[in-house]
């Protein structure tokens, strides 16, 4: 049995995800929104669902995003994410001094990374924000696998260094996007809209 060692040959990408045991996926609703609008591409979300648990045991999704309590089509949207597999952690927008509005989630996702700590076996965190490079870090010296997920251009290098793989959105694009309706072209609306279109 033991000259089989020699000859065995060494594990594939394929073959190591075989073993991501059960997984929790932590998603930046806001990141993703952003890097979706460079990619030119709408979220289907039930695809990405599917394509970030790969075939391993799903044991939570969470969906971090602001919110604005008056946009209605927002609402019905979050409400679908929640009938549909996600956990959906919602904050308050703020106004900045610039008018724009902003909600930062970086403490919630980093809380939830840490409290689920041997509750699952591999980690998805869907961000580019380096913010989150210590919660990560803090993650994989527990034990648990943490795979990174975000567009490369929106994706800080400590957080790549810290994850034990990294995809990249432009990679996956095929597998996650909604296929375009005849005659419809996409124009992605600007602002908060993080989930202004995507309810249809």
């Amino acid at each position: 049995m033991l000259t089989n060692f020699s000859t065995d040959p060494v594990f594939t990408p394929e073959q190591v995800l075989e073993n991501r045991g059960r997984v929790a996926i932590f998603i930046d609703g806001s990141n993703l929104f952003y890097a979706a609008l460079q990619l030119g591409i709408e979220i289907d979300y039930t695809k990405l669902l599917s394509r970030l648990t790969e075939g391993s045991r799903l044991l939570r999704s969470f969906f971090y995003t602001g919110v604005d309590r008056t946009n209605e089509k927002q609402q019905g949207f979050l409400l679908w994410m929640r009938r549909n597999g996600y956990r959906v952690i919602a904050k308050d927008l703020v106004q900045l001094p610039d008018g724009s509005k902003k909600a930062n989630l970086d403490v919630e996702i980093a809380v939830d990374m840490m409290a689920l700590v041997g509750s699952y076996d591999t980690a998805v965190l869907v961000s580019g924000d380096g913010d989150l490079s210590y919660a990560v870090d803090a993650v994989s010296y527990r034990g648990s696998r943490v795979e990174v997920v975000s567009l490369r251009s929106m994706t800080s290098d400590s957080l790549i260094n810290v994850a034990d793989r990294y995809i990249d959105l432009d990679q996956i694009k095929e597998s996650i996007q909604k296929m375009p309706r005849q005659g419809y072209t996409y124009r992605p609306l600007s602002g908060i809209g993080l989930m202004d279109e995507q309810e249809e």
